[in-house]
């Protein structure tokens, strides 16, 4: 049995799931969530515990069975405590600067790019160089820092970039100045 799958995911309070045909909806103090699981995956709750069973060993069964339980167990954290993710700008003159429902960032280009704020979304920009992006959805948080890392990616041997608070750039040696012959 799976490892993952075979651990009840905890409801906290103030969080509600309801399970309707093959849509499960989790209601919290920060919004609700809710997706549609395969038919042959059955999802039970007792006990303030979320159950998720598979009907068989068979390979699709057992992929299913561990997906489910961690989306769930996902989108329980996500209306009760939310996601975020921080992102870091090194480099002369990048910024990030929050204009409407745009966010402006300098990177280095000959002009500012823009990128526009998705619903559901919420991001703040604490210091000139540093990002707060913030969302129930464990998913859109991260698709949304990866957009944002995807303009100026960090390089090896300066370090210039836009990186996660917790990433570590392996940094590379320049190229040696050899003496003319």
């Amino acid at each position: 049995m799976s490892n993952i799958g075979k651990q009840p995911v905890n409801i906290p309070d103030g969080v509600n799931v309801n399970i309707k045909d093959n849509n499960i909806s989790i209601k919290g103090k920060l919004g609700e969530l809710n997706t549609n699981f395969n038919p042959t995956i059955s999802i039970e709750i007792k006990d303030n515990l979320v159950y998720v069973k598979r009907p068989n060993d068979s390979r699709t069964s057992r992929e299913l069975h561990g997906l489910y339980r961690a989306l769930i167990n996902n989108m329980v954290k996500g209306v009760s405590d939310g996601f975020s993710k921080e992102l870091h700008m090194n480099g002369v003159g990048y910024t990030a600067e929050l204009k409407n429902t745009f966010l402006m960032i300098n990177a280095g280009y000959s002009h500012a790019v823009y990128l526009e704020i998705p619903i559901g979304i919420n991001i703040e920009v604490p210091n000139a160089t540093t990002i707060l992006i913030k969302g129930i959805d464990k998913q859109n948080v991260g698709d949304v820092a990866a957009k944002i890392r995807q303009i100026r990616k960090p390089e090896p041997y300066k370090g210039k970039g836009i990186k996660y608070s917790d990433e570590r750039i392996r940094r590379k040696a320049g190229k040696t100045v050899g003496g003319a012959a």
